[in-house]
């Protein structure tokens, strides 16, 4: 071994610990927003997608690239994906609706 070797050993940043995630029947059970249109994005690649939560009206405006690297499949189902790869996030309140006016008897 060269004189090198305890010196670059030196420069490699310690190992994070194992993140904790909830198990994929969980995730797939949560409630999933509705997809109400998909627009190009400014650069290459990319796309703005408009969502709207269905509880509330909230929509929210997602700007991400069309492909993402990502790790393998871990045992537990998840993929991981590296930093400022996924994209951004803008929510606005929806559009506030009058209640319907009440039905007359016939």
């Amino acid at each position: 071994m060269s004189a090198a070797w305890p010196a670059l050993a030196q420069q490699q940043p310690a190992q994070a610990p194992p993140q904790q995630f909830q198990q994929s029947a969980e995730w797939a059970k949560l409630p999933k927003m509705v997809l109400e249109r998909q627009f190009a994005g400014p650069l290459q690649d990319t796309v703005i997608q408009r969502l709207r939560d269905p509880v509330d009206g909230t929509i929210c405006y997602l700007y991400l690239p069309i492909s993402a690297p990502h790790s393998p499949t871990t045992a537990n189902g998840f993929v991981q994906y590296g930093s400022n790869t996924i994209g951004s996030i803008n929510c606005v309140p929806g559009p506030v609706v009058a209640p319907a006016p009440p039905r007359r008897k016939q």
